[in-house]
């Protein structure tokens, strides 16, 4: 599904070159279920930006379903990133002047799907996430946890072939993480590829794929991923 080859990055600080991955290489399979993990500034959510076409690599290539992306242009790598992906962040992201089905109606807005389909597509996600009393309430009404369930029927709007999570449980008590990691987990048995971003040992233990970053280096992980699966 995604292979990555040599991938740097290198950001531009006053004239400072700071570089965040070194020549990472990586292959994600349709139905993994993948942790990214290292200490802080290791390159893990660098990674994460770059798998979701959300940031640009300094050098190295990037292979989707065995197309190089790497030099397309902007608008194609933007319907790329809307058709074939799903974001869930820490910090939820939800527009807070959006009721809960009204964000996860939006990404389908910006792919075209007619108002009264992508309705009851919104309707039907928040049922799956146990929102269903809660569509019209907006995110200042709802507890992190239910923001963060609004966030993964949002990152499921347009039926993305790989759901990309960073620290999607990292501003929630520990009970409400358990209940996020539970639906990440459900989804992945359903088929939906999945990789997460975490600091947390034993979140990434439950993961079938381990990505271990320091310094921006690949410390563990493969091209070949039955080599990596633990």
């Amino acid at each position: 599904m995604i292979k990555l080859e040599q991938i740097k990055k290198q950001y531009d600080l006053g004239g400072t070159k700071v570089t965040a991955l070194k020549d990472v290489s990586i292959e994600i399979n349709r139905g993994d279920y993948a942790a990214i993990m290292g200490p802080s500034g290791s390159g893990k959510s660098t990674l994460m930006h770059i798998l979701g076409i959300l940031d640009t690599a300094t050098g190295g290539r990037y292979f989707l379903e065995d197309y190089d992306i790497t030099a397309l242009p902007d608008m194609e790598q933007a319907r790329i990133r809307n058709k074939h992906f799903g974001f869930i962040f820490q910090s939820f992201n939800l527009f807070p002047e959006l009721s809960a089905v009204e964000n996860v109606m939006l990404p389908m807005s910006y792919a075209g799907v007619p108002y009264k389909a992508r309705k009851e597509k919104a309707v039907q996600l928040l049922h799956e996430v146990g929102l269903e009393h809660r569509m019209t309430h907006l995110p200042t009404m709802l507890s992190g946890g239910e923001q963060q369930r609004v966030a993964i029927a949002r990152s499921l709007s347009n039926d993305p072939d790989l759901i990309l999570a960073d620290e999607p449980t990292g501003n929630l008590p520990s009970d409400k993480g358990e209940e996020i990691m539970k639906i990440l987990e459900s989804l992945n048995r359903r088929g939906v590829t999945v990789v997460m971003v975490t600091h947390n040992p034993e979140q990434g233990r439950r993961a079938g794929y381990i990505i271990e970053l320091r310094d921006g280096a690949l410390i563990k992980g493969s091209p070949d991923p039955e080599v990596s699966r633990v």
